[in-house]
């Protein structure tokens, strides 16, 4: 009887290591692997080019492609990834304040020129009176939408970060302003007559800025400087190893190259 307890005692002692050794190999498993979290198209395109990168500095690059944007910060604020890919500096400011998130930009790597498009009108001085308009819902976008509206010469709006359509002064056209989620704007394109789509959405949906937009954001436009999109992170992660990999990569000549060569402008690097 006392050698069957002394064998039980040795084999629970036996399992309990065995346990730990495997507890052990998945954390260092994860020490090696790189979470990050992008939208379809540009990001998940880039992303892609930088893997082998990645792994040559011993790490396991591990995409997720998520068209949604909070969900992404969400995850990163919680741990659930390193870092996400998809939004611009007003974006992440906003969702910080809003939510109480920690999120911090650790690298710039590129604007996508916000455009205004129609399938019916072909150039903005035909946009007729009561026209509809399709307007990302989300703060800073709908604020990016609205100054890009204004400066096609359609509305007055005051100064301001964060203006919405119920802050325009001047609407000599009578247009009619419809707020949709960013990610549905092109499917709006059937149902009005203008829609403020994106740079992100615009491609997923095959259109480009400088082919079908009848109105385009200036690139050099003070303004667009926080539409800049970036590479973010939980602040305390700021300096960590994988940060510091993936800035390296995104940041890459080779990056800039693959942004130049495939969207034409569409996507600008900013690095």
């Amino acid at each position: 009887m006392k050698k069957k307890r002394i064998l039980s005692v040795l084999l629970t002692g036996v399992l309990a290591i065995g346990l730990i050794g495997c507890g052990n190999s998945s954390s260092k498993e994860d020490d090696k692997t790189i979470k990050i979290g992008v939208t379809p198209v540009p990001h998940n395109e880039i992303v892609e080019q930088i893997k082998d990168d990645v792994e040559a500095k011993g790490y396991k690059l591990d995409i997720q492609v998520i068209n949604d944007y909070l969900p992404q910060d969400t995850a990163v604020e919680e741990g659930e990834l390193d870092a996400n890919f998809f939004q611009h500096i007003a974006y992440l400011n906003q969702v910080n304040e809003e939510k109480g998130y920690h999120l911090a930009v650790a690298a710039e790597i590129h604007v996508e020129p916000m455009g205004i498009y129609s399938n019916t009108v072909k150039k903005i001085e035909d946009v007729k009176d009561g026209a509809k308009v399709a307007i990302p819902n989300d703060p800073s976008n709908e604020a990016r939408a609205l100054r890009l509206l204004a400066k096609a010469g359609l509305i007055t709006i005051p100064e301001g970060e964060l203006v919405t359509a119920a802050d325009i002064k001047e609407n000599k056209k009578n247009l009619q302003f419809t707020e949709v989620d960013a990610a549905q704007l092109p499917r709006t394109l059937e149902e009005v007559d203008l829609a403020v789509i994106n740079g992100n959405y615009a491609l997923d949906a095959g259109l480009n800025v400088n082919e079908d937009a009848i109105y385009i954001e200036d690139k050099d436009d003070e303004n667009i400087k926080d539409m800049r999109n970036v590479l973010a992170v939980k602040e305390e992660n700021l300096n960590s190893e994988k940060t510091k990999v993936l800035v390296e990569a995104l940041t890459s000549d080779k990056v800039r190259k693959f942004i130049e060569d495939n969207y034409k402008g569409a996507v600008i690097p900013v690095f």
